[in-house]
């Protein structure tokens, strides 16, 4: 999903939007209340490898963006309280109130930013292809797959990105595993996913299947809260600067990711 992830929610954005102007002109900013609670409320999916998943062996909640949240409430003084949901109600619930931020790959779009703040980025990617390990053909480019089919997750920006691109035959799945099988038997030609993602899915598959070419504009990964908070905005900013400079970021990035996220992605 990229999670850079989804965005095709305009008419709960715009009720969002609505929803958190109302509140927001009478409400305290939300960094008081998290201050006087003693922690922050962060939703995330909760079935999201490596981002944020349940541990098989413990059943704990980790992965990178709960290492991430962990980091920035420190920052804050405060501990963090984590609500896993599903993605399709995210945007909503945190329009609504039900918690303070959403760490979860979410990518800050125009679209999303008529009814959200974001922070600033914390994690930098780009879509990437998935191909077969035989595949003899090069797909540099979107316009490279015009007239091929391409199997992605349902809902994603990728699929936005993909239909965007006039003669691809583009596929959706629920998930990664539909696709990813669907590609090494040649029912499609190419997948598309986070290029975050790409190595995790083949690190973690028996396919054979190899990373393609990064396409696309970069996604920019930054925390949404709701609009009317600048004190809070300004303290999540900060604290994420501050990890960045302090190399605790980077030393959770390496941990899953073998890289350091923040930087812009590079082709393999």
């Amino acid at each position: 999903m990229a999670y850079s992830k989804l965005s095709s929610l305009t008419k709960i954005a715009a009720a969002v939007l609505i929803s958190s102007l109302a509140v927001s002109a009478f409400a305290a900013d939300i960094l008081d209340t998290v201050k006087a609670r003693g922690t922050l409320k962060v939703a995330m999916e909760g079935n999201y490898p490596p981002f944020n998943f349940k541990d098989p062996k413990t059943g704990q909640l980790t992965g990178f963006e709960v290492d991430v949240a962990n980091l920035i409430a420190a920052k804050l003084g405060v501990k963090t309280e984590f609500t896993t949901t599903e993605w399709s109600g995210i945007l909503a619930g945190l329009g609504a109130g039900k918690y303070d931020v959403i760490l979860n790959q979410v990518g800050i779009t125009d679209e999303r930013k008529k009814a959200f703040d974001f922070s600033i980025p914390y994690t930098i990617s780009s879509a990437q292809l998935i191909v077969r390990k035989d595949e003899k053909r090069t797909f540099n480019s979107l316009e490279d797959l015009k007239g091929k089919k391409l199997g992605l997750g349902q809902g994603t920006n990728f699929e936005q990105k993909a239909k965007s691109v006039p003669g691809i035959d583009v596929k959706t799945y629920p998930g990664s595993p539909e696709y990813l099988a669907d590609l090494a038997s040649g029912r499609i030609d190419a997948a598309l996913n986070d290029s975050l993602l790409v190595g995790y899915l083949l690190k973690n598959t028996a396919l054979p299947l190899k990373a393609g070419a990064p396409v696309g504009a970069i996604d920019k990964i930054g925390i949404p809260l709701q609009k009317g908070n600048p004190k809070f905005k300004a303290a999540l900013d900060k604290a994420i600067e501050d990890i960045l400079k302090d190399g605790s970021f980077r030393k959770v990035s390496i941990k899953w990711f073998g890289i350091d996220v923040s930087k812009p992605p590079t082709a393999k």
